[in-house]
């Protein structure tokens, strides 16, 4: 007797979308991890100057190595975004914890509950606003940055990534020439205090005309910023 071949119908149309839907979901979800490596040496852009660049709006971003940085940004950057960025590796799950117990309780605070690696992690490869899936994203990307990248590295690559300004300037560079008519190197500890505290939002917050609000913010922060203590000696270590 002949033993009959059972035949194994094709997947149906359907199922090969899904499966290559499958496919490029983990490639893209792994993407990021194979980049960080590379950040090490090559000089990056933000997801959000990439689609500026793709709609052809204007963007302006000249790439400044934190040797030529002033110093006093480096430090008001740190005390104004992440005071514990030498001491955390990746993500400061206190103040992320302090955020989350504030929204239960409906109370605004200061700043967000994301640290300097978590907003690189955000700036290099994810989306603006706030989701819970984006910061699911957001922080085992971040641990993996903090992983790989040296901390020094990282405050570089987000102080020359970051958006600073309304009309498409990313960058210390960008945003030192738009509101002071000077190089990033050039900049004051009052004018890097400045530049700071228009950070969590640079749309609406001008440093070339600084609202009182704003200029008290900037006092706190340059306080902050020039206080004795070792919270930025992980950068201004080598600076």
């Amino acid at each position: 007797m002949t033993a009959t071949r059972e035949r194994t119908a094709p997947p149906s149309p359907l199922r090969r979308a899904i499966g290559a839907m499958l496919v490029v979901a983990l490639v893209l979800a792994f993407l990021p991890y194979a980049l960080v490596p590379l950040y090490r040496a090559i000089d990056p852009a933000s997801t959000l100057m990439l689609w500026r660049w793709a709609r052809g709006v204007p963007l302006m971003r000249e790439w400044m190595p934190i040797g030529r940085i002033a110093p006093a940004l480096v430090r008001s950057v740190i005390a104004a975004e992440d005071d514990r960025f030498c001491s955390h590796h990746g993500v400061d799950f206190d103040e992320l914890r302090a955020a989350v117990r504030s929204q239960i309780r409906g109370v605004r605070r200061p700043r967000g509950g994301s640290g300097i690696t978590q907003q690189l992690a955000k700036n290099l490869f994810l989306w603006p606003g706030r989701s819970y899936l984006r910061k699911a994203l957001e922080l085992p990307l971040a641990l993996w940055i903090d992983l790989v990248i040296p901390k020094r590295r990282q405050i570089e690559i987000y102080l020359n990534v970051v958006e600073w300004g309304p009309g498409g300037e990313f960058g210390a560079e960008a945003a030192a020439r738009r509101a002071f008519g000077k190089s990033a190197a050039a900049l004051s500890a009052n004018e890097a205090a400045l530049l700071a505290a228009t950070l969590p939002n640079p749309i609406r917050r001008n440093a070339r005309q600084p609202s009182p609000g704003l200029r008290r913010l900037a006092g706190i922060i340059a306080a902050r910023a020039t206080a004795p203590g070792d919270t930025d000696r992980c950068v201004t270590r080598t600076l």
